[in-house]
Formats: structure tokens, C-alpha cells, sequence
């Protein structure tokens, strides 16, 4: 029912050992174009320093998890729709996670997964050429609550301080 049993490799005979070592070639092949480049230079520098996210409380969180979108991934330890029917007695915990993951700035181990799965770039592309496919990774829902608090703390502080151009998005 969500495609998790579809059989790619026996009608195309990719892999999953294959497609990694075609990314893993194209990045190397991106790394190895740039190397020796001068670094891009910097005309403007900002007068002001975002030195860490603010925590967020209970009500906050809890508001951005009913907003969310209820999708789940094979990595999350049970699924969102359940997740959010009990975010009562979830919530002081999820909490303290997501602000001990701001204060450190970085996420903790438990949420640094990934599925990565090939998808054709456009239908109709030759599903033969690893080429025309991109990875695209799925992950945990927290992770993505995470992310996202980080960003709209990040465009908040973008904004007030005059960062951004009208035709940029951050």
C-alpha cells in the first residue's frame, strides 16, 4: 500500500550498491571540478550574529506538530498519526529534546537516518539511465519538525536584520 514492496531493480537491474556508487561518483566528480578554486568572495558582512536558537515551549510545539503534515517514515519509532493522538503525555519529552537539539545545534543520533530512495527525475525518462534519477531521502518526522523550527528561526533572523533581497529565499 505505500510502495514500500515495489521491485525496481528486477525491471530496470539497478541497485541499491549501484545507484550508491553512481552518486557517490558524481559528487566526487563535483568535488574534483571545484578543487583548486579560489573560494567566492565576499563583498557584504552582516553586523549582527544569530549565536543560537531560542527554546520553544510546550504550546509551540505542540501547535507546529498539529500543523504538520501526518506523514511517517519506516525509521520513525511509531507512527505520526499515532504520535500526534498522544501528544499530551509525549509532549514535556519532545520538548526537551527538540531544545537540547537547538542549544547543541545539532540533532542526536537517533534522527541522523535516512532512506534514500532513486526516483526518475521526470516520467517518461529512460528508467535505464541512473542519470535520469535523483536520491531523495526520507526522514524521521521529528527531524523534520526540527528542521523546520530551525528554519523559521532562521528566516525570522534573516528578516529582521535586512539579509535578504526581494528575490531570495532562504
Amino acid at each position: 500500500m505505500l510502495g514500500h514492496d515495489r521491485e525496481v531493480s528486477g525491471t530496470t537491474g539497478h541497485t541499491a550498491d549501484g545507484f550508491a556508487a553512481f552518486f557517490r561518483r558524481k559528487v566526487d566528480d563535483v568535488r574534483a571540478s571545484t578543487a583548486g578554486q579560489p573560494s567566492p568572495s565576499v563583498h557584504d558582512t552582516a553586523h549582527s550574529t544569530l549565536s543560537s536558537f531560542r527554546s520553544w515551549t510546550e504550546p509551540e510545539v505542540s501547535r507546529l506538530f498539529m500543523k504538520s503534515p501526518i506523514k511517517s517514515c519506516s525509521l520513525d519509532p511509531i507512527p505520526t498519526f499515532l504520535l500526534r493522538e498522544q501528544i499530551d503525555s509525549m509532549l514535556p519529552f519532545i520538548t526537551r529534546m527538540i531544545n537540547a537539539s537547538l542549544r547543541q545545534g545539532r540533532l542526536p543520533e537517533t534522527q541522523k537516518h535516512a532512506i534514500v530512495t532513486p526516483l526518475l527525475k521526470n516520467p517518461g525518462l529512460d528508467v535505464n539511465d541512473m542519470a535520469n534519477y535523483r536520491p531523495v531521502s526520507n526522514l524521521t518526522f521529528l527531524s523534520k519538525v526540527i528542521e523546520r523550527i530551525v528554519v523559521q528561526q532562521l528566516n525570522d533572523y534573516l528578516a529582521a536584520n535586512n539579509l535578504l533581497t526581494g528575490n531570495q529565499s532562504a
